[in-house]
Formats: C-alpha cells, sequence, structure tokens
C-alpha cells in the first residue's frame, strides 16, 4: 500500500515517519516535494541550498515514483502550483492535524514569525477536498490524541488504513532515521533524541498578538478536518 500521509510543519510528523519507519513491511520518504517547492517559490528556508542540491527538484519526476513509494510525508504547503496532483487518485490519503496554537508556538521557535501560507492549514483542508472529489473517504488523525494514547490511536489508523496493527510501531531507534531530509539538522532535534512518542500535551500556549492572528486564521481548517477524525 502506498499512503500520502498529508501535514503541516511543527505536527508530529517526523514521529509518525519514524512510527511507520520501525514496522517491516514499509518503506518511508521525508517531504519529496521540498526541493521542488523551494526551485519554484524561491522560499528563504533554512539550509535552503543544500535540499535543493540534495533532492531531485523536477516535480513530474518527484510524482512519478509516488505510486510506489510506501509512506510518504508530505508537507501540504509544498503543494504549490507547478506540483503535480494527478497522483493523488493513485494512493491512499490520511490527514495529520494539529491544534493552530500549538503549531504556530512550534514553528515561531524554529523559523521567526509565521504566515498563514507557512504552516499548511489552508492547504491542508484544500487537499482534503481534492481527495474527498475523488471518490475517497480520507483519514483524519489528530496528534494531540495520538500523544495522549499512541497505542488506540494508532491501532484506529490501521484499521481505517485498512493494514494489520504492528506494534513496532509504538517506538524507534534514537538517532533518526536513514530517511531523514537534510533539513533534519535544523528542525528534528527534539525527534531524534526520542525512542517513542512524546507524552500528552498540556494547555494550549499563550501567544503573542501577531502569531495569535495567524493561529486564529487557521482555525476554521482546522475544525473543517477535526470533524472528521478518527
Amino acid at each position: 500500500m502506498n499512503i500520502a500521509m498529508w501535514s503541516g510543519p511543527r505536527n508530529l510528523s517526523t514521529a509518525m515517519m519514524y512510527s511507520f519507519g520501525a514496522r517491516a513491511d514499509f518503506n518511508v520518504v521525508d517531504e519529496p516535494f521540498y526541493g521542488a517547492y523551494l526551485k519554484l517559490t524561491g522560499s528563504d528556508h533554512p539550509v535552503r541550498d543544500e535540499i535543493i542540491a540534495a533532492m531531485e527538484t523536477n516535480p513530474e519526476l518527484v510524482a512519478a515514483d509516488l505510486k510506489t513509494s510506501g509512506y510518504v510525508k508530505h508537507m501540504t504547503q509544498h503543494m504549490v502550483p507547478g506540483i503535480p496532483r494527478t497522483w493523488f487518485r493513485d494512493v491512499k490519503h490520511a490527514f495529520l492535524i494539529r491544534h493552530p496554537a500549538r503549531v504556530v508556538a512550534s514553528y515561531h521557535v524554529k523559523r521567526e514569525k509565521p504566515v498563514l501560507e507557512d504552516i499548511g492549514f489552508r492547504q491542508q483542508a484544500e487537499i482534503f477536498q481534492e481527495v474527498r472529489a475523488l471518490g475517497q473517504t480520507p483519514i483524519v488523525v489528530d496528534s494531540f490524541d495520538i500523544r495522549t494514547d499512541p497505542e488506540t490511536m494508532l491501532r484506529k489508523l490501521c484499521g481505517a488504513l485498512d493494514i494489520p496493527w504492528d506494534s513496532a510501531m509504538l517506538s524507534w531507534p534514537k538517532g533518526g532515521h536513514s530517511s531523514d531530509g537534510v533539513w533534519a539538522k535544523h528542525w528534528y532535534g527534539a525527534v531524534h533524541t526520542s525512542t517513542s512518542f512524546a507524552a500528552p500535551e498540556g494547555a494550549l500556549p499563550v501567544l503573542e498578538p501577531d502569531l495569535q492572528e495567524v493561529a486564529d486564521a487557521a482555525m476554521p481548517h482546522y475544525e473543517a478536518l477535526a470533524a472528521f477524525k478518527i
């Protein structure tokens, strides 16, 4: 089975990739359109030049590989004009969501002053509707629920994906995965020290007014998907 897991940044997405990577029956791929996205948009991201040099940046060639890739971690904000979507009908889609206030607070630590387009909520809702229009029933899972009860939620996710449960998904080796992108050194510090999902999250963070404005703009998109979560 080929699974596209759609997420924005700072959303448990790397831990989820490690979880699937711990299974013997899945290869995992880390953000395959990142290089193409940077080249198309000119966005000034950390280690931008290294990413472009290390990856295939022709989006058509990237898309051609996605039919046989296994579990693919996708960032929704990478799906800009010029990135093909014809491959959507050939894979099974799942959506990983997280409360916008938590995403904004975490993103701001790594890359200051995010705007709505940086954190992928609008794009995630758009892709969700595209997948529904193809006749699929998209799967939605909330990172808060996974961190609260990893085994229960991962069992539900496996059931929704129609794959067998594998307890290997509950842990992984410390230090990262061989499939990590070159951006891991900037973004993956916390998950590289982990061997399992982090403890349950506490209260929502208090944001500065400009950051709260971004979180508020993302909320309708988050709530639209949250209505479908498993």
